[in-house]
C-alpha cells in the first residue's frame, strides 16, 4: 500500500560526468531531470524525500510541490548511493522506502507496487529491479529498490566499516530481484551526451 511507503529520490552524487553540475538540476524537456522522476514516484508513496548534498534550496522548491523535504548525507565526500539511502531510511516515518535515482526521467509508474508484491510474496527485506535486454542479458538496477526502513542501523554500520557497494549490502539480507519489461523505465542519464541524445529522441 502506498500509505506504507516513502519515496526517496537519490540526488546526492558529484555529477562528475555531467560537467560537475548537479545532475538532477540539468534541464530535460525544459524542466529539471529530478522533477520528471518525482512526478512518477509521488503517486506511489505517502511521502517524498530527496537525498541531496548541494542545490539544497532548489531541491526544497521541487519537493515542496509534493509535500516533501530534503535530507542530507551524514557523511562527507559523496560516499555513494548507500549514504543517501540510509539518510532516507532514517528520515522516513513509513515501514518501507522506495528508492530511485534523480537521473531516471521515465521511472516505472508501478515500480513500488511490483516491488511490494515481491517483498510480500517472498518474505524478504529488500526488492530491487532488473530488466531483460533483447539479447537475453539480465541487467540489474540496484538503486531502483524497495527497502525496509528498519535496516537503517545495519546500513549505518556497513558504511562505518568503509563498505560502499549496494549489491554487497543487499546480499547481507533477504532480497528479491524483480524483472520488468520496460527497459526505458530504468534508463538513467550518466553524461551530457546521453542527455542530448535523449532530448533529440
Amino acid at each position: 500500500m502506498t500509505s506504507d511507503i516513502t519515496a526517496l529520490l537519490l540526488a546526492g552524487g558529484r555529477g562528475s560526468r555531467m560537467g560537475g553540475v548537479d545532475k538532477g538540476m540539468h534541464s530535460f524537456r525544459g524542466e529539471p531531470l529530478a522533477l520528471h522522476a518525482m512526478r512518477r514516484l509521488a503517486p506511489q508513496a505517502a511521502a517524498m524525500l530527496i537525498s541531496a548534498n548541494r542545490s539544497i534550496q532548489d531541491y526544497e522548491r521541487l519537493s515542496a510541490a509534493f509535500g516533501g523535504r530534503v535530507v542530507v548525507d551524514s557523511r562527507a565526500d559523496y560516499p555513494g548511493p548507500l549514504a543517501g539511502i540510509v539518510a532516507g531510511l532514517r528520515a522516513a516515518t513509513t515501514e518501507f522506502v522506495l528508492v530511485a535515482p534523480c537521473d531516471a526521467p521515465f521511472v516505472d509508474e508501478h515500480l513500488g507496487a511490483a516491488l511490494m508484491r515481491a517483498l510480500d510474496d517472498k518474505h524478504v527485506d529488500i526488492a530491487y529491479a532488473a530488466t531483460v535486454e533483447a539479447s537475453g542479458e539480465v541487467l540489474v538496477h540496484p538503486v531502483f529498490a524497495l527497502v525496509r526502513a528498519s535496516l537503517a542501523d545495519d546500513l549505518d554500520a556497513w558504511l562505518d566499516a568503509g563498505e560502499r557497494k549496494v549489491r554487497a549490502w543487499y546480499a547481507r539480507h533477504t532480497a528479491a530481484e524483480v524483472q520488468f519489461h520496460d527497459v526505458r523505465a530504468f534508463y538513467n542519464i550518466n553524461d551530457l551526451q546521453q542527455l542530448a541524445d535523449l532530448e533529440r529522441r
